[in-house]
């Protein structure tokens, strides 16, 4: 791992992971190139702000669970290789029921280019503390569909408060939402803000 970098879970205790990109559990039904590891790595800014997050958080009786943090440029180009291959549709219904696999470029779920390659933005959600339970946010990481929206209608009210709860602890703690996606947040003061990283998460 290059300088800067590290993995989440030493430098921001009590944060809860599950790397979908390095499990079968994402829209691509495989363990993504340059996952060979699941854990969540992320610039040490990145950290210092996550771990804000989950100070806030827990004075709300939430806990923050990431999904994904740095994303190697490599598995930005599995992706790209995954979206030009036939629909085989394993994982169409749960990941983008309503497009087909190229659109999610057109419509910016999936970038060439991601932010996530920069090291300082994340996929993530909150938990109950008490229970351990998800927060029902009225979808799952990843559904590329304009329910995933910030603004989506059609969900109930109590997971729409729960996304502007999510939304209200992240902006406090440095960080800026991402209108498409309810999950995906960004640092606003990223140290590498012009460079994609490429090295394997090991």
């Amino acid at each position: 791992m290059i300088d800067d970098f590290v993995f989440v879970d030493e430098l921001v205790p009590g944060i809860r992971w599950d790397a979908k990109y390095a499990t079968w559990d994402n829209f691509t039904g495989k363990p993504v190139d340059g996952y060979t590891a699941n854990r969540i790595v992320g610039t040490t800014a990145l950290c210092d702000a996550l771990a804000r997050a989950r100070e806030t958080a827990a004075t709300q009786g939430f806990g923050v669970l990431i999904w994904d943090g740095y994303r190697p440029q490599r598995a930005v180009d599995d992706f790209v290789r995954w979206s030009r291959q036939p629909e085989d549709g394993r994982t169409k219904p749960r990941h983008y029921p309503n497009i087909e696999r190229a659109e999610m470029f057109e419509l910016g779920y999936v970038a060439a280019q991601s932010g996530h390659s920069r090291g300082s933005t994340v996929d993530l959600t909150l938990f109950d503390l008490s229970t351990g339970e998800l927060v029902a946010m009225g979808g799952d990481h990843d559904l590329m569909d304009s329910v995933s929206h910030h603004d989506a209608v059609g969900i109930r009210e109590t997971e729409a408060r729960n996304r502007r709860q999510l939304r209200s602890i992240m902006e406090r703690s440095g960080f800026s939402s991402y209108a498409t996606e309810w999950w995906h947040y960004t640092l606003r003061n990223e140290p590498f803000p012009d460079t994609y990283f490429d090295f394997p998460i090991r």
